[in-house]
């Protein structure tokens, strides 16, 4: 079945070019060009995927998917934000919020495609097991909510997204690299301090469960199955 996927462009001539390309791979693809005739849209077929522009004439694109991710309807749509922005802050940013990937313009049409097939892959991948536990750790991925013991811990989108990787791959060493690859989608050196401020909040929120978290010292990190 064909993967239907909403895009929301102001630029008409990058609109219709991305669409046209999306088409040609397969995907059912719709364009918006402001978020109020996106909001229409989405209300009456969902998505499988959102490409989301920064900027838009009618609101910031960070806000549209701020609301997104509130909306029990639609929090677990896959989100890529599209932007002229580039630097890691910007990113940050709409990575906290929920979005799955951030893609930089200019991009290429073909890289762009391989993202969405990324991103699409592993949601599905996500959807497969519910709920995991480790220890005192307990995560579902339906109801995005942890729980150490049976206190229940609040956690930005990333910051959920790192524990679930952790999880999955419990007591296993995740390097830097792999982490940004995985739970971020970036490969850049630059930005491997990311994984090290989140892994830093995500400790001091779990508690004494933080101490789960073990640093590898010039390596990366893992989670211990046994504290």
């Amino acid at each position: 079945m064909e993967k239907t996927i909403y895009y929301i462009e102001d630029d008409a001539n990058i609109r219709e070019l991305v669409i046209y390309a999306l088409k040609a791979s397969g995907f059912q693809t719709i364009g918006f060009e402001n978020a109020r005739d996106f909001y229409r849209g989405i209300k009456s077929v969902l998505p499988d995927l959102i490409l989301l522009d920064v900027m838009l004439p009618d609101e910031d694109g960070i806000s549209v998917l701020r609301k997104l991710k509130k909306d029990d309807k639609y929090k677990n749509i896959p989100v890529i934000m599209l932007t002229a922005k580039s630097t890691e802050y910007d990113k940050v940013i709409g990575l906290d919020q929920g979005a799955d990937d951030y893609v930089t313009k200019p991009f290429g049409v073909m890289e762009l495609v391989s993202r969405i097939k990324a991103v699409l892959r592993r949601s599905n991948e996500n959807t497969q097991e519910e709920i995991i536990t480790t220890g005192r750790l307990a995560l579902n991925r339906k109801k995005h909510t942890v729980m150490v013991d049976d206190r229940p811990v609040d956690l930005t989108y990333k910051e959920f997204e790192l524990l679930d990787c952790l999880m999955k791959n419990k007591d296993l060493v995740m390097t830097r690299e792999k982490l940004l690859d995985t739970v971020w989608n970036m490969d850049y050196e630059c930005e491997s301090r990311t994984v090290d401020v989140h892994i830093g909040m995500l400790r001091q929120k779990l508690g004494d469960a933080g101490s789960m978290i073990v640093t590898i010292r010039g390596v990366g990190y893992k989670l211990e199955s046994r504290q």
